[in-house]
């Protein structure tokens, strides 16, 4: 009764995704009625099924291992499953990344890097993964579970689509995971969150959308990196607990105000990109309390009232973007005098003051403000629109104010730019992060500052996998702005002047650190990062325009 029950539902789920299939089939016939290629339409046709697919139950391949082949141990075994797996699930690799995953070998195929186990160093085993810029497509199979030793994952910047397959909670060992520059859609990963050696999150660029669970900001990870998605939601007040050195979570569409808990991250936050992201709150003091900020973007959100004299104690600053916001008053002389500050961006706001200190600053953007006797300000009728209603920011820190007190006459000529819709983007109106987290970016900065070479820059990571990528396999990437640009924004806001070019650090210089110090190091991995990050900031922002 029950073998007929169970066959009974495997014979509609069937039916269901059979009739997704040629509901998908007649949409993409209709498309391509208006200008789809049948290829475009294949696309859309397949997508849509694995969506279905990851719905009602992972993608699993049929994977048959010739008897003849002899494997070292059983775990090799387990891969050479999980990679011919995932090579059945590719549907295109025009470069022939993977055309020697072939035989039993799975240690000399491309991309795969083996290691000893740490508790059995007699094992060698799958420690890590880098397909970077291999411009495959195809999805994630549930195999890919096999890979229990897996440290580090990296497929940045190719065409992987669908979801992550549920079976990735078996990668205990899982350190890092890059997933950035890619078609990944659906809700937020949450199964990433259930693994328990996870420090490095780099899911940016893709289609996931809806919320981020308030847990993701509970999990001790280093770097968070999720920026330019679809996720719209409240930034939750436990943002603080993180003790991440590095978060960016721009270009989405979260909402809300700025905690005070980002205050808590005082011995842990290095950099926090929250730009164009529909912010609508004052400046919380407690954020003076991030003596080890180095860079602090806000930018094109709609931030009011005054800069808090508080920012003075964040005495290792040298980005700060508060640009196209409403923020208003008179800015604290002592910003202006913060021993490393290089960039000081405050265009497009309604400031009404600034010390003569604020001009000494290596660059400094004031443009589009109500500054008397300083050039391209706002007219005075819209400044007196704008400051006949002050903004009082006393009654809670981190609260927006009374709608009442912004009337959106006061806006009218800048209200697209408080827009969370695409129309933000207009070419006269990039911030200087606009170009640092672009898609090209993602392929360069965060594929190989990040992936390629930073990727593995996590000490833990390196201390598993201390043998795992050769010298040989590594290529250092040069980036300038003038290899940075933008789909959201058109290229002409990207001034291609020379920049100092910096060039990315390579697996083998952190693979050459002792065990011993890197395992107990946990901050370095994102010393490399920040340092990489920071370099790209300073680049950009020197040559970008508002």
């Amino acid at each position: 009764m029950k073998r007929g029950s169970r066959s009974e539902k495997n014979h509609l789920v069937l039916l269901f995704l059979i009739s997704i299939a040629v509901f998908a089939a007649t949409t993409a016939a209709a498309f391509s009625s208006h200008g789809l290629t049948d290829a475009e339409a294949g696309l859309i046709r397949r997508r849509q099924l694995l969506y279905y697919l990851d719905e009602y139950g992972d993608r699993g391949e049929r994977v048959s291992v010739d008897p003849s082949f002899h494997f070292p141990n059983p775990r090799l075994r387990d891969a050479y499953v999980a990679l011919q797996a995932w090579k059945q699930a590719i549907l295109s690799d025009p470069n022939n990344f993977t055309g020697n995953w072939v035989g039993p070998n799975v240690c000399i195929y491309r991309g795969v890097y083996c290691a000893p186990l740490p508790c059995n160093r007699s094992l060698n085993v799958v420690a890590g993964i880098d397909l970077n810029h291999a411009d495959i497509a195809g999805y994630l199979p549930e195999e890919l579970g096999l890979l229990t030793d897996l440290a580090l994952f990296h497929i940045n910047s190719n065409r992987f689509c669908g979801t992550v397959p549920h079976k990735f909670r078996n990668l205990s060992r899982l350190f890092e995971i890059d997933l950035s520059n890619n078609r990944f859609a659906g809700k937020f990963p949450r199964v990433l969150l259930d693994l328990p050696s996870l420090k490095f999150l780099d899911i940016r660029f893709n289609e996931f959308e809806g919320g981020v669970p308030r847990e993701l900001f509970d999990k001790p990870l280093d770097a968070i990196f999720i920026n330019h998605n679809r996720f719209a939601f409240d930034i939750p007040d436990n943002l603080g607990n993180s003790p991440v050195s590095v978060i960016v979570l721009a270009n989405n569409r979260f909402r809300g105000c700025l905690p005070a808990s980002l205050g808590n991250m005082s011995n842990t936050l290095n950099e926090i990109i929250l730009m164009n992201n529909g912010l609508r709150s004052c400046l919380p003091s407690e954020i003076g309390l991030l003596r080890k900020l180095t860079v602090f973007d806000i930018s094109f959100n709609q931030l009011l009232g005054p800069l808090p004299e508080e920012i003075r104690g964040m005495v290792s600053l040298e980005q700060l973007d508060v640009a196209h916001n409403l923020l208003s008053g008179r800015i604290p002389e002592s910003i202006c005098e913060l021993p490393h500050l290089q960039n000081f961006t405050l265009s497009y706001n309604f400031f009404t003051g600034e010390p003569p200190s604020c001009l000494k600053v290596q660059s400094f953007d004031d443009k589009r403000n109500c500054l008397p006797e300083r050039p391209l300000q706002r007219s005075e009728k819209q400044c007196k629109s704008f400051l006949a209603h002050p903004v009082d920011c006393t009654v809670r820190a981190g609260s927006p104010p009374a709608a009442a007190s912004i009337p959106t006459s006061s806006v009218s000529t800048t209200a697209g730019l408080f827009s969370p819709t695409a129309a933000t983007f207009a070419a006269s109106s990039v911030s200087t992060s606009a170009s640092l987290f672009s898609p090209a970016a993602a392929a360069t900065f965060a594929a190989s500052s990040v992936s390629t070479s930073a990727g593995l820059f996590s000490p833990a990571a390196a201390t598993f996998a201390a043998s795992t990528i050769p010298p040989s396999s590594i290529t250092t990437t040069t980036v300038t702005a003038s290899t940075i640009s933008a789909t959201s924004v058109t290229s002409s806001s990207i001034t291609a002047a020379s920049a100092t070019p910096f060039t990315t650090t390579s697996h083998a210089l952190l693979f050459s650190t002792a065990t011993s110090i890197l395992t107990s190091t946990t901050g370095l991995s994102l010393l490399i990062a920040t340092s990489a990050l920071t370099s790209l900031h300073r680049a950009t922002t020197s040559t970008s325009t508002l």
